[in-house]
Formats: structure tokens, C-alpha cells, sequence
């Protein structure tokens, strides 16, 4: 049972990594059977499940479109489990058994309408053989030594991928599996594929290194991202047949490229991918780019994602009307100087305002969220005050 994702997503994808014509998800049919709720949420109260269907229903419901009784929840919480259930980063992004256990706990905890898959952001680069260490036992997986591509030759000898082999892949793929066991069909489950092929080219080339070949040597970055492509389609779908429910990518260097390059560069490698995974799975994609995307909102829609993860510093407001009502946008509360650092009462106002914009809008897919993920030390009566008020806050209108 462990590989057989493995084994489906060695199907050949090149037809799949050709350019195609972006699908949106208002288009598309979503394989999310549902089942009851599993053994361990049957005992809680009616109050702690105040929604008359379950959360995988929940969100699927918001990302359709098709109307829900509340926006679901769910935080990018990721080290944050680890933090919780008192275990370090390293044997939570190695083990995944641990990994599995973490997510369950944190379910547990706060019954979040999506829980996250995701390690840290090396795991694809790591597949691909760059060299890969944690600093220590609570700090997150770091590329070290010399970047692992420093000409074009060195891309042959990168080995076509295998989700079964590479990596931190198998492991990811078996932490996935035991969350479904653990938390049966009733969670919605984000896996994150890692990095888009740009972030990706940055890890393997040196991110500084590849802001200066973009205009030195195009050619060789876009080799790069050639192999990423190859790389990041495999492990998604292979996540999706282990049972995510939606893909989830980073692209947060393609914020430093500005308008222009981002359209010239990033975006045609994330709108390859996206068109790859929308005909080779059945579930939906997002986009993430960390910071201040406003200046890419009206490029970012153009990569045919489903969903799109907007960091804190992004107005609302505008990222509605520009990205339009049939996309899913998730977000973005300020995960560091409200989540962790503000207060219960600041969180359940902010929360409480952010939703109410939303409601203005008339943007019916939303997901609350942080903006990015959780820092491990946000306290948890912060957390409780978020999903209070995201709870409290009929979807009115939608």
C-alpha cells in the first residue's frame, strides 16, 4: 500500500508537461468522495462541530463555489505541529510515522477544516541530489555547499525521477498514507509538492547566482526549470494519488523578478505545471508566493491555479477584484506580528474584519488562513481566537 502512489505517478507525464490552455477549477469535476466522520471526532460535542457537514465537504463546497454555512479554516500549519506535539524539526521532517502523528495531534487539538503535508522547502531539491542538512535538531532542512548545478552538463547527470526512490519522497508519501489512515476522509488534506519551477532552479543554481544569470544566461536557468518542471509534476501527482485532496506549491523568489520577468520567466513554467497536474489528477492546485504580490495579482491569475495563497501584506479588497470570483483565494492573516505576537482580542478583531471584507466583496471561495505558515511559538490561545471568530462568522451571501 505504502508506494503504490509511487508506482501510479511514474506514468509517463510528458504529454502532460507540454504547454497547455490552464483549466480553473469552476470548469473541472473533483474526485472527493466523502465518508462519515471518523471513530475519534464521533464523541465530541455538537459545539466543537458546529457545521452540518463535515470539513472535506466544507471546503470543497467553498472551493467550488457552490455555497457553504461558514468559510473554512485552515492555517499553514506545519513546524507549528511539530512544536505542539514536543518533538524536534528534524525528526518531524524524517520520520513519518512522527510526521503523521504531529498533524493528528494538532487536529486534535483545534479541529481545523485542513490540515498540511509538508516537511520543509528542500524536499524536491534534495530528490534531485543536492546536499541537504539541518543546522539542528529544531531548525528546518538548508541546502549547504555548493549549489548542484554550475553548467548545463551538470543536468544530465540528475536522474529522471522516481517518487518511490528519491529523497525524502518515500517518506513524505508513507506520512501522507498514515494521515489518511489516522484521520480517515474526513479532514481536507493540502500536500505540498514543494517548490514551482523557478523556486526550484533558485536552490539548485543559488538564488543569487540565478537572479544574475536571468539576465547573463537565460538559457541556462530555463534548462533548469525544465528539469524542476520534470521533477515537481512527478512528486505532485504522486501526492495526489496517495490521497491529498489539493496540490500546494511555493514560487516565493518569483516576487524579487518584478512584472516583467515574472511574466517573461516564472509564469510559463507555473502555467505548464498547473496544465500537467489539471490532466494528470483529478484534484485541485494552488499557488504560494510569499510577501507582497499585489504588483503580480493580474500576471498570478494567468497560471490557471485553482487557489491562491496571498501573504498578509496583500489587500484583500483588491486581490478579490483583480483575481476574480472563480478562483479560491486563502489567506492572509499576518502569521508573525498578529498570530504570534498580537493578542487573543487583536486576533478575533482582525479575523473577524478580514471576513466581513471578504463578505463585502461577494467573493464566495475563501479560505482563512495565515499568510504564510505558523511560527512554531504562536500561542495557542491566539489560534483558538482565530478559529472562534472564523467559526462565529456565517458566510452570508455565499
Amino acid at each position: 500500500m505504502m508506494f503504490r502512489a509511487a508506482q501510479l505517478a511514474s506514468l509517463q507525464l510528458a504529454d502532460a508537461l507540454a504547454p497547455l490552455s490552464p483549466h480553473r477549477l469552476v470548469s473541472r469535476t473533483y474526485n472527493l468522495s466523502l465518508q462519515p466522520w471518523p471513530p475519534q471526532a464521533r464523541n465530541l460535542p455538537m459545539s466543537a462541530r458546529t457545521y452540518p457537514v463535515g470539513s472535506r465537504q466544507l471546503v470543497s463546497d467553498c472551493l467550488r463555489g457552490s455555497g457553504s454555512v461558514r468559510f473554512p479554516i485552515g492555517p499553514l500549519a506545519v513546524h507549528y505541529c511539530a512544536r505542539l506535539a514536543g518533538v524536534s524539526l528534524r525528526q518531524y521532517s524524517t520520520d513519518p510515522r512522527t510526521l503523521a502523528e504531529c498533524v493528528a495531534r494538532y487536529w486534535e487539538r483545534f479541529r481545523p477544516d485542513v490540515v498540511w503535508l509538508s516537511a520543509d522547502t528542500w524536499v524536491n531539491a534534495e530528490a534531485m541530489g543536492a546536499a541537504v542538512r539541518f543546522p539542528d535538531e529544531d531548525q528546518p532542512a538548508c541546502g549547504i555547499g555548493e549549489p548542484l548545478v554550475q553548467r548545463a552538463a551538470d543536468l544530465d547527470r540528475i536522474a529522471s525521477p522516481d517518487p518511490g526512490r528519491h529523497g525524502r519522497w518515500p517518506l513524505m508519501l508513507e506520512a501522507l498514507e498514515r494521515i489518511r489512515q489516522m484521520l480517515g476522509r474526513e479532514a481536507f488534506v493540502v500536500a505540498c509538492f514543494d517548490q514551482y519551477p523557478f523556486s526550484l532552479a533558485c536552490q539548485l543554481l543559488g538564488l543569487q547566482r540565478t537572479m544574475l544569470l536571468v539576465c547573463d544566461d537565460r538559457s541556462l536557468v530555463e534548462a533548469v526549470m525544465e528539469r524542476a518542471l520534470e521533477y515537481a509534476a512527478a512528486y505532485a501527482t504522486a501526492l495526489a494519488r496517495a490521497g491529498a485532496d489539493m496540490l500546494s506549491g511555493g514560487d516565493s523568489p518569483a516576487v524579487m523578478l518584478g512584472p516583467q520577468l515574472y511574466r517573461q520567466i516564472a509564469l510559463p513554467f507555473e502555467r505548464r505545471l498547473v496544465a500537467a497536474l489539471h490532466q494528470a489528477v483529478a484534484v485541485p492546485v494552488s499557488l504560494h508566493i510569499c510577501g507582497d504580490t499585489t504588483p503580480l495579482l493580474a500576471d498570478m491569475c494567468r497560471c490557471g491555479a485553482d487557489v491562491y495563497e496571498l501573504d498578509w501584506q496583500v489587500p484583500i479588497d483588491q486581490a478579490s477584484q483583480t483575481l476574480g470570483s472563480d478562483v479560491t483565494i486563502w489567506g492572509n492573516l499576518d502569521p508573525v506580528g498578529l498570530l504570534a505576537r498580537g493578542t487573543p482580542e487583536q486576533v478575533r478583531q482582525t479575523t473577524t474584519d478580514l471576513l466581513q471584507t471578504v463578505l463585502r466583496c461577494g467573493h464566495r471561495r475563501f479560505v482563512l488562513s495565515s499568510g504564510c505558515t505558523l511560527a512554531v511559538d504562536t500561542p495557542e490561545a491566539n489560534l483558538q481566537a482565530m478559529f472562534h471568530a472564523g467559526r462565529n462568522l456565517p458566510a452570508v451571501g455565499c
